[in-house]
């Protein structure tokens, strides 16, 4: 595509994305399939650009007014992914010597918050929780995802996988932590590859690998993942219990269970049972109370955790968004509290970085529910083998009553988990 047209478009996409009425990757699907003439490089290029946009947006609304032309094509230009030659054929001169200057700011000139890119309302709370860290924190959002794959231990060993992916040119690396994981870099088409059509290894963050393993499912259990989504615990559960007992994946949006269909296909297990509830107090939900010994709650967050995927949440949220979350989360997770058996564990979790969406809901349950008992997380990873343990936890008088998981600390996206066994 010509640079000029390339240049436009991304302008395009960016304005689209910025209207924040929906997510951005649906925002960018649905461009791409209006667009299907586009090859994978221009792809890359506009889904790069706006994210970038997304990630730098205080920077770059700083940056702006200096410029001319519409908004969203000066936003496209500070975040042109590609080539500086490539873009700059695409640039009027004016617009040269805009960027020119743009490029000569220097990082230690600027003010805080067009350093961090957050809403003020996130920025305390984080430099609360993570102190000295709070910079490298910011540097690990901004950084974008890497790629990790759970490696499907019903079908599948780690090693064949890794040696598989290997003799196609992909490097592997094992996750640290996740005896299921593996890392791989760059953005490979894996759909298209026979170890993945087979069912031997899924995409999922190694920070939602040891989500599944907290649960600790055991062969011939009944299990319930309350709130599945598009199922990656269910299947990670599903093959930790060898496809034996019953696994219940609830949700309430009958579209996620339904693309979860092909992806339990592939997987081989034959234990999992979706169902489509309309809220936590569905009778579907009341049939199984007192009778499950394990339930996860991996519950409806904010997303504050997966910034480095979806930084488009930063703008989206308000802090009235998060109180909100918080009401749903505590009702969700008293609600299936309600199925777990004597000497049942029950884990609940987010993919949020948030103490009100955390600890706070964590601690609430404890108090207002006795014959649930808080087992350390630290000690219940530590028992599955999972290296340096102590390391992902904090919270507690020993900082290992909870899982707090840091991208820039771990490697994965943000996540909590706290996990309780019904005395």
């Amino acid at each position: 595509m010509h640079p000029k047209a390339l240049l436009e478009a991304c302008s395009e996409l960016v304005r689209l994305t910025l209207k924040f009425d929906h997510p951005a990757d649906a925002i960018v699907s649905r461009f791409f399939r209006d667009h299907r003439g586009l090859g994978p490089r221009e792809r890359a290029t506009l889904a790069e650009t706006v994210y970038t946009v997304l990630r730098k947006k205080l920077l770059f609304d700083h940056l702006a007014p200096s410029g001319s032309g519409p908004k969203e094509r000066r936003l496209a230009i500070l975040g042109f992914y590609g080539p500086g030659d490539f873009l700059r054929s695409a640039l009027t001169d004016q617009e040269k010597n805009w960027l020119d200057q743009c490029e000569k700011v220097d990082s230690k000139d600027l003010m805080e918050r067009h350093r961090h890119n957050l809403p003020e309302w996130l920025v305390q709370p984080l430099k609360d929780q993570v102190g000295d860290g709070f910079w490298p924190l910011v540097e690990g959002m901004n950084q974008g995802a890497g790629l990790d794959l759970r490696v499907n231990d019903f079908k599948a060993k780690r090693a064949d996988v890794q040696k598989e992916l290997a003799k196609l040119g992909i490097k592997a690396l094992p996750t640290p932590y996740s005896p299921w994981g593996l890392r791989i870099a760059g953005k490979p088409a894996l759909n298209k590859m026979e170890a993945f059509t087979r069912g031997d290894f899924e995409v999922q963050d190694e920070g939602s690998q040891l989500l599944a393993m907290l649960v600790d499912a055991k062969r011939g259990e009944m299990v319930v993942d309350f709130c599945a989504g598009a199922g990656g615990k269910t299947l990670a559960i599903g093959a930790a219990m060898r496809s034996t007992g019953r696994l219940y994946a609830f949700d309430t949006s009958a579209g996620r269970l339904d693309s979860f269909k092909p992806r339990m296909a592939r997987s081989g297990l034959s234990n999992v049972h979706p169902a489509a509830i309309a809220h936590e107090r569905d009778d579907r939900v009341k049939r199984l109370t007192g009778k499950i010994d394990r339930v996860l709650v991996d519950a409806p967050c904010t997303g504050m955790g997966t910034l480095r995927r979806n930084p488009d949440l930063k703008w989206r949220q308000t802090l009235q968004s998060v109180e909100e979350m918080a009401v749903k989360q505590a009702a969700i997770l008293q609600s299936a509290a309600r199925l777990v058996k004597s000497g049942g564990r029950l884990v609940y979790a987010t993919c949020s970085v948030l103490p009100q969406e955390n600890e706070a809901i964590a601690a609430a349950f404890s108090a207002a529910n006795p014959e649930f008992e808080a087992l350390p997380v630290g000690e219940v990873l530590t028992g599955l083998k999972v290296q340096e343990a102590p390391t992902l936890c904090s919270g507690g008088e020993d900082g290992h009553l909870y899982l707090r998981l840091w991208p820039h600390r771990h490697a994965t996206d943000g996540f909590f988990a706290a996990v309780w066994q019904k005395k």
